[in-house]
């Protein structure tokens, strides 16, 4: 069984057949159309960020199958701040603000990708990421909700999405 695997970036929900999907998959032919289809419906909800995705075909049977790979971290942070770009001075220009739950929404969605054992160890990654690019948390600076979170003061609103951090590993 010969497959071949193709992998691509395209915005979420707006893939076309054109450059780069049309002219890779159309050797292998399979219908672009419906890879086309497939593509967008699978990423729908990554609309505007940039989606890696793997299209793996089958040569023989012209099957294929489609994976979506999860945005960069720094992509999900500016989507949840509503910015196109981290600021060029991070330190001290902030652009934006988003909720301890966001940080946790993404820690989950980024787990197949992170080497955190834990959603605590998760969120941290994730606070530090926000800290780089100038995004603050509830109002404060990364550095210090992630020193809160090794204190423990956000313990109970970790441990409501503690069941969905472990289901995703079995």
């Amino acid at each position: 069984m010969a497959k071949k695997t193709v992998k691509i970036l395209v915005e979420g929900g707006k893939a076309t057949p054109g450059p780069p999907i049309g002219p890779t998959l159309s050797p292998l032919g399979v219908n672009v159309m419906e890879v086309v289809k497939a593509i967008n419906e699978a990423t729908s909800q990554f609309k505007g960020l940039t989606v890696p995705v793997e299209i793996i075909v089958d040569t023989k049977t012209k099957q294929f199958e489609i994976k979506v790979c999860v945005p960069t971290t720094t992509a999900l942070l500016l989507k949840a701040v509503g910015a196109s770009k981290p600021p060029g001075d991070p330190a001290h220009q902030k652009i934006g603000d988003v909720s301890f739950e966001k940080i946790i929404e993404i820690a989950l969605m980024k787990k197949p990708q992170l080497t955190a054992k834990t959603l605590k160890a998760a969120v941290k990654t994730i606070l530090g990421s926000a800290r780089s690019i100038g995004i603050t948390v509830d109002g404060k600076d990364p550095k210090q909700v992630s020193r809160e979170v090794n204190k423990g003061i956000y313990d109970t609103i970790l441990a409501r999405y503690e069941s969905e951090w472990e289901k995703e590993e079995e």
